[in-house]
């Protein structure tokens, strides 16, 4: 009886790959002030096809929580893991998986993968390939197994057992529509992390009001005070959410004076004509007031929260739990004379917001 194995020069790269990795404690500072999760379900990215996922779901890749660990629970298929999974012994070189971005492109510059669990059944090596491609019905295209229009993000790079590991991607890439996270030759992968920038297909009429702070639209949240109990990044996702994991809250102040803020970067200069500030879900932790300051800066500066190019926008205003207050033209301050890219969110004195939108029409 003939058995099929792989060798291992199949498996793991036959070179040296390129020192381009993050150090798991970086991972986050790295990516964390501009780029956004392009890959994430909860920018409606979504799973197009897979080889296989026979012991845990592909679309769990995707889920922009953390794995969670439920030892000693066991499926139909065996140990419960979140993640993906497929079956062992792989004839093939590689399984894979096909996902869509949520954004109508992105341009991406690093990947993580996050084996969260998975020690002995882990992926021991991955590489991810990406297209551009934009045509009616195109996805169901994409999604065969035969599709050649595939180009190269990151090469094949070694992958350890229940670890965060990330790479930078080096010089300049496309934009990318949809992506392949191959996993050589089979095994196990929690989460997958494309970071990048979006690239937003902008009305062609310049008087149509956009939501210029979404992250399907280029908004990033570049920096804030505090995320303990939810991530600055969540302010901008569309739609309201589902619970309190899904919005920015910070920890519980002790100190007289005591603010947080956040600060996001617009998809573009902006004229601002409405905010809406959204506290979904948070019902005993939202803040008591909030306040909106403004900017203007040129280049790719990260600003500090106490540059003197602040400029008040929305004087401090009361709010309340679990819905949603809109600020227009009598709370906003001389909104038609001026034009900004970035906004600073300032909570009193702390809790949990769930949206912050900023909507407007581009200043050209």
């Amino acid at each position: 009886m003939d058995i099929q194995t792989l060798s291992p020069e199949l498996v793991l790269p036959a070179e040296q790959p390129p020192d381009d990795t993050v150090p798991s404690e970086l991972i986050d500072k790295t990516f964390g002030s501009d780029c956004i999760d392009l890959a994430s379900i909860a920018l409606t990215s979504r799973i197009l096809a897979f080889s296989d996922e026979f012991f845990a779901n592909a679309s769990n890749l995707i889920n922009p929580r953390a794995p969670v660990h439920r030892p000693g629970i066991f499926v139909p298929s065996g140990a419960w893991y979140d993640g993906w999974e497929t079956r062992r012994h792989n004839t093939e070189p590689f399984d894979w998986v096909i996902i869509r971005l949520g954004v109508a492109s992105g341009r991406p510059k690093g990947v993580e993968v996050n084996t969260a669990f998975f020690n002995g059944n882990e992926a021991p090596a991955i590489s991810v390939d990406g297209c551009y491609e934009t045509a009616k019905g195109i996805d169901n295209v994409v999604a065969e197994k035969g599709f050649n229009g595939w180009s190269e993000v990151l090469g094949k790079r070694p992958c350890g057992p229940s670890q965060r590991q990330a790479w930078k991607l080096e010089g300049q890439h496309g934009s990318l529509t949809h992506v392949r996270l191959r996993m050589w030759p089979d095994g196990g992968i929690a989460r997958f992390r494309l970071y990048g920038e979006a690239v937003p297909v902008w009305p062609s009429d310049l008087t149509q009001e956009v939501e210029l702070s979404a992250a399907v639209m280029g908004g990033v949240a570049e920096s804030c005070s505090d995320q303990h109990f939810g991530g600055k990044e969540n302010l901008l996702l569309p739609g309201r959410g589902v619970d309190m994991g899904d919005g920015w809250e910070t920890k519980r102040s002790r100190v007289q004076g005591h603010t947080d803020w956040v600060i996001v970067k617009l998809g573009a200069r902006a004229k601002v004509s409405r905010i809406v500030i959204d506290t979904a879900h948070f019902r005993g932790n939202f803040p008591q007031g909030v306040m909106v300051e403004a900017a203007k800066l040129e280049g790719s500066i990260v600003v500090a929260h106490d540059d003197p190019a602040w400029s008040e926008l929305l004087p401090v205003q009361k709010v309340g739990p679990d819905q949603e207050f809109e600020f227009g033209k009598t709370e906003l301050l001389n909104i038609e004379e001026r034009s900004f890219t970035h906004m600073k969110l300032t909570i009193i004195p702390d809790g949990g917001v769930k949206r912050f939108r900023v909507f407007g029409t581009r200043a050209l």
